[in-house]
């Protein structure tokens, strides 16, 4: 057996593989010496049909087998001999299968690509510290207590912030639309939960019906509907007004909290926010890292994995709204709208896999263990987490690639150059 690479654009190559006739041969007898042993025809005994009548008569589905099975067992070892890693199954074209000369085919696949890690740049990461203020305090307090807040029916009309419940039906030029209607639903003017116009034509109406107009943004992740002005017949039933929850021992119960006065309500308040900020520094400085890599690393990435890797973002997305991928229109969030985010991924990936050869990092057993302790204090019951952990695999695993990453970033902060940003517990919105 022979073999020529061939690259061709970014990470597609073609190879061209030649299988010498005798292997044709050989393999070929083989096939027609199996069927022969136990072949049945008109005027032959068992074992006795020539070969010649064999080729006649089964030749063309022996050919077809023979020429599968040197192109299985051929494209491995091309793939060994050439160094080659293929990111996908590859598209097989037979240049020639003439039984009198050799098979010569030739697959065209994409590779991954050959990553030289560089982990040593001018180019700094941010190192993000958050500060909070009493006034984020205040307002944190102050969403708490409209969240466990009651609504009460109000005989006036809709201001901003009033939730009302409502019957709609919407349609575009006459014509009604997938998830046009819904009976008595709940909204709170002023989110922004729905098109843009719509919780603004309903500010100002007192319980009574009619009739609002609304433009689907032109970037609508459904495509059919997206720039089309539709009108929506409204049923506005009830107008509530919201009575924020009072600071007491019933909301410190629902928050799970155990103080018993309001005086060190604000404080605990506080506390959880740290805790929560400790987290946002830590991640908000992990993805500054991840994208100062892809900046001092530039390479490409299998256009299938990509694919892949948005196909998985997309189901996801669905299966968050209760939809199945396969029962989906192709516009309910569009495969294209994920494949930017995909790369990055596939790329991280790809980074990580070379960047934990280049620091040559292991998790043990030890290692594990102390994470899993670590997350079991978080549990009123830690023995019990620790035995339910034990018997799931899944979990332990991705346990497992958590401290890997964890070795990762901090042999990474050794050598990565790093500049502090110090942002407002409030610009977090906005990240």
């Amino acid at each position: 057996m022979s073999s020529k690479l061939k690259k061709l654009k970014d990470l597609e190559r073609v190879l061209t593989v030649s299988i010498p006739l005798d292997d044709y041969k050989d393999k070929f007898q083989s096939k027609i010496n199996n069927i022969k042993r136990s072949a049945k025809l008109d005027g032959f005994r068992k074992g006795k049909v020539p070969n010649d009548v064999l080729e006649q008569r089964y030749g063309a589905s022996i050919h077809a087998d023979v020429v599968n099975d040197l192109i299985q067992s051929s494209y491995p070892t091309a793939l060994t001999e050439n160094n080659l890693r293929p990111a996908s199954p590859p598209s097989i074209t037979l240049d020639s299968e003439d039984a009198s000369k050799p098979i010569v085919y030739s697959a065209t696949f994409e590779v991954f690509p050959d990553i030289k890690p560089k982990v040593s740049s001018w180019s700094k990461y941010e190192n993000f510290s958050i500060t909070i203020s009493d006034k984020d305090v205040d307002l944190a307090v102050e969403d708490i207590c409209k969240r466990y807040g009651d609504w009460k029916d109000v005989s006036r009309k809709s201001i901003k912030d009033d939730q009302v419940i409502i019957d709609f039906k919407g349609s575009i030029e006459g014509e009604e639309f997938e998830g046009n209607s819904a009976q008595d639903f709940k909204l709170v003017l002023g989110s922004n939960s729905m098109i843009p116009g719509f919780e603004d034509e309903i500010i100002g109406k007192e319980p009574s019906e009619f009739v609002i107009k609304a433009n689907f943004p032109e970037d609508y992740f459904k495509k059919d509907l997206a720039g089309s002005e539709a009108s929506f017949e409204i049923n506005l039933k009830t107008v509530q007004e919201l009575t924020p929850a009072k600071i007491d021992e019933e909301l410190f119960t629902k928050l799970e909290m155990e103080i018993k006065d309001s005086s060190k309500f604000k404080a605990e308040i506080l506390s959880r926010m740290e805790k929560e900020v400790l987290s946002q520094e830590k991640d908000l400085t992990k993805e500054s890292m991840y994208e100062t890599l892809l900046k001092i690393n530039s390479f490409s990435a299998p256009k299938v994995t990509i694919k892949e890797q948005a196909e998985l973002m997309r189901k996801d997305s669905l299966m968050r709204i209760g939809q199945q991928d396969n029962e989906a229109v192709d516009d309910l969030f569009p495969l294209d709208a994920f494949m930017e985010n995909a790369e990055k991924r596939v790329k991280l990936d790809l980074l990580f896999a070379e960047l934990i050869k280049h620091y040559a990092i292991a998790v043990t057993q030890e290692d594990l263990d102390n994470f899993i302790e670590k997350e079991a204090k978080k549990y009123k019951d830690a023995d019990q987490f620790k035995k339910w952990i034990a018997n799931q695999p899944q979990q332990v695993e991705q346990f497992r690639m958590i401290v890997l990453e964890e070795k990762l970033i901090e042999n990474l902060q050794n050598d990565l150059k790093s500049k502090d940003k110090v942002i407002e517990f409030s610009e977090l919105a906005k990240k």
